[in-house]
């Protein structure tokens, strides 16, 4: 028996979570981050563990951790000056991209620069074509006349990424051992390796991203490895992953592309535990910190995957958790634009200096207006890392009053409105994309901000439940520490749908199959089976993109042609709502998930309420555009089946709770508030 940590590196706060498994309890704690010295936090919070719970370092069994790294790399475009070796007569793979405007309806819209420019992209003499056959043998000396060119060039590493090396990766190993001997001082990547999936600018902007966030990720968890095994912990460093999973913090110094998502993904397995935990089958996770607001649909108890999701100004076509995300966040700074239009976000106050309220910021942040409001700073925030300074947030809230010419008040109320405005309008894009309705979902709110914004935002979407985890401010921390070791697979196969074509499917499935063992015993030496989800990528012939159809592993290992259309045609109806059983399918990319299921805590339930909550104060609030008495309530003091009438406002270490009118509050058994509209 040991403790099992799982830790989140927001842009403002790093959160805590521990499960003492001795004694079956959890402990929870915020830290301000240090964007200018990455993993410090880390450090820092394990001592604090350690000082206020006796968190023994050398008792630490697990560990886990999401971090913001290699994200921070690509939006601050501040990674690896690269190379890209590519076939020749293509050198402008990234520029054309797939021939879209960044704004469809800005003609003058302009594409972001390249992560490797074009005078950096080298060309080398080799071709195979679709089917793998080689046209055109490499030519060595043009990779090592490339090697020397991208050391001439000052490139720090090389990616290299030939036509068709899904189906055939010769070349680009041949390439790669090449590089080795003419240029040792150089990373190398092959996109073969990084993500062998068909489709250039896809295969090849991926193995970019890997590359070009390399140094600093391998840095940093190295630097934390180092770290860890000072202070004691014999713990192997974990680290969570896009798609919702965790892997070796060794694993993911090389394979960087796969842990650039993985603080939004954790958070997202988080609410969709607390979800399972309270019976919501469908549900939606609002992860709002200090600088976005997160949001990402469960679906019938499954969070939503999907490719595409964007990093920076870049997709990323790895299997990811689908999140949208908004500068939206509790840091994120009002402004007034040249027209007299109040803004928020998306620029944030992040952790250094902060939000006025905090003490050190100037500028009026998102917090800021609920502090002057009356709604937050009535107990110790963040556990005590942040004393809120109430006449310094109405200072900066009075900046913004003046240019608008309206109270302190009134602005501070815009100032949520118009935050809540733009949570609705991208949440109202998340549903329309899935087909959904919001009523017919329950919200789930959490980060420092998510439980103070959620009852706008459930009322101007017309939900009736929201439901407030027990540890709100550190979910995405517990996503981590329960999520499973996970790894997704991929071979292009490329093949029409019939019984002589998908003959050679077998060979396939056992190559997948063997390639996603390996991988599971070198990643955890064990030799527990683990779980094997198999899908394709599917399409009607003539149709440009497929969509992904989950199957059972008995269709493939028989090459059930009839069972497997039958599947595509009944997820073509499911999502588009139409489908034509009579037309001929093509299977492009067969898929495959390995999850090795971690060990999960066991929650020992609150005992059962004695007597009704009683107030700890009356606050003197602003709230929905007037002054009014508000109860405030310690969530200390819930039991199981305690019951508040809105509005109140719920204090707790790691986050502020606000129930407004018309909504009630009761405690279930595991301490999840769940808010419920009593009338339209």
């Amino acid at each position: 028996m040991g403790y099992r940590i799982g830790v989140d590196i927001g842009g403002t706060f790093t959160d805590f979570c521990v499960f003492d498994e001795g004694r079956n309890e959890l402990h929870t704690l915020k830290v301000l981050s240090t964007p200018a010295n990455p993993g410090q936090e880390v450090i820092t919070g394990l001592r604090e563990l350690q000082v206020r719970y006796g968190v023994d370092p050398a008792a630490i069994s697990y560990f886990t951790h999401g971090q913001t790294v290699g994200v921070n790399t690509v939006i601050q475009r501040n990674g690896a000056r690269l190379a890209l070796l590519v076939t020749e007569n293509f050198r402008d793979v990234l520029e054309f991209e797939r021939l879209r405007l960044p704004d469809a309806f800005n003609l003058r819209a302009v594409r972001p620069p390249p992560l490797v420019p074009r005078d950096r992209v080298l060309q080398v003499c080799e071709r195979i074509d679709a089917s793998g056959a080689v046209i055109q043998p490499l030519d060595e000396d043009t990779v090592r006349a490339a090697a020397r060119e991208a050391r001439a060039l000052g490139a720090e590493g090389v990616v290299v990424a030939f036509l068709n090396s899904y189906r055939n990766p010769a070349h680009e190993q041949a390439a790669l051992a090449g590089l080795e001997r003419a240029e040792p001082g150089l990373f190398r990547f092959a996109s073969s390796g990084v993500w062998p999936v068909i489709r250039e600018f896809e295969r090849t902007i991926t193995a970019v991203l890997n590359g070009y966030v390399h140094p600093k990720v391998a840095h940093y968890l190295g630097t934390l490895q180092e770290a860890l095994r000072g202070l004691g912990v014999p713990a192997r460093a974990m680290v969570a992953k896009s798609n919702g999973g965790v892997m070796s913090a060794e694993r993911g110094k090389q394979e960087c592309v796969q842990i650039l998502l993985s603080g939004t993904a954790s958070g997202v397995m988080g609410a969709a535990h607390v979800a399972a935990q309270a019976g919501a089958r469908n549900a939606i996770s609002l992860d709002i910190g200090g600088t976005s607001a997160d949001v990402a649909l469960i679906i019938d108890g499954e969070p939503q995957y999907g490719v595409g999701e964007h990093v920076g100004d870049f997709a990323l076509y790895i299997p990811s958790v689908s999140v949208s995300s908004i500068g939206a966040g509790g840091g994120s700074l009002g402004w007034v634009d040249r027209g007299g239009l109040l803004h928020v976000g998306p620029e944030s106050a992040g952790a250094d200096p902060g939000p006025a309220c905090y003490g050190r910021g100037t500028r009026a942040a998102l917090s800021d207006a609920f502090a002057v409001c009356g709604l937050l700073g009535h107990s110790d925030l963040a556990y005590q890392a942040v004393q809120v300074d109430r006449e310094r947030a109405r200072r900066a809230v009075g900046e913004l009053a003046g240019q608008l010419g309206r109270t302190i008040e009134e602005t501070a109320q815009a100032m949520i409105d118009v935050a809540v405005s733009e949570m609705y309008l991208e949440l109202s894009k998340l549903m329309a994309r899935y087909g959904a309705d919001p009523r017919e979902f329950v919200l789930i709110p959490f980060g420092g901000a998510g439980p103070m914004l959620a009852g706008f935002l459930a009322r101007e979407l017309d939900i009736s439940h929201v439901l407030v985890p027990a540890t709100p401010g550190v979910l995405s921390a517990l996503g981590g520490l329960i999520a499973d070791v996970k790894n997704d697979f991929i071979r292009t196969v490329y093949l029409d749908l019939t019984p002589e074509a998908i003959a050679a499917l077998g060979v396939v499935l056992e190559s997948l199959r063997e390639e996603a063992l390996a991988w599971h015993r070198d990643e955890l030496a064990s030799s527990a089976a683990p779980e094997l989800r198999f899908s394709a990528d599917m399409r009607y012939v003539g149709q440009s993109f497929e969509i992904e159809v989950p199957l059972a592993e008995s269709m493939l290992t028989q090459r059930a042609a009839g069972e497997i259309a039958a599947a595509f045609h009944a997820q073509h109806q499911r999502i588009y709502g139409h489908s034509d059983p009579a037309a001929p399918v093509q299977l492009i990319n067969l898929r495959l998930v390995l999850m090795a299921p971690s060990p999960k805590p066991q929650w020992k339930p609150l005992p059962p309420v004695a007597v009704p909550p009683r107030a700890q104060a009356q606050l003197d609030g602003w709230l929905d555009g007037r002054r009014q008495s508000v109860p405030l309530y310690r969530r200390t003091d819930l039991g199981a089946g305690a019951q508040i009438a809105g509005p109140a406002v719920l204090a707790q270490d790691d986050a502020t709770t606000i129930v407004l009118e018309g909504f009630s509050l009761r405690t279930d058994a595991y301490g999840n508030c769940h808010l419920e509209r009593s009338g339209p």
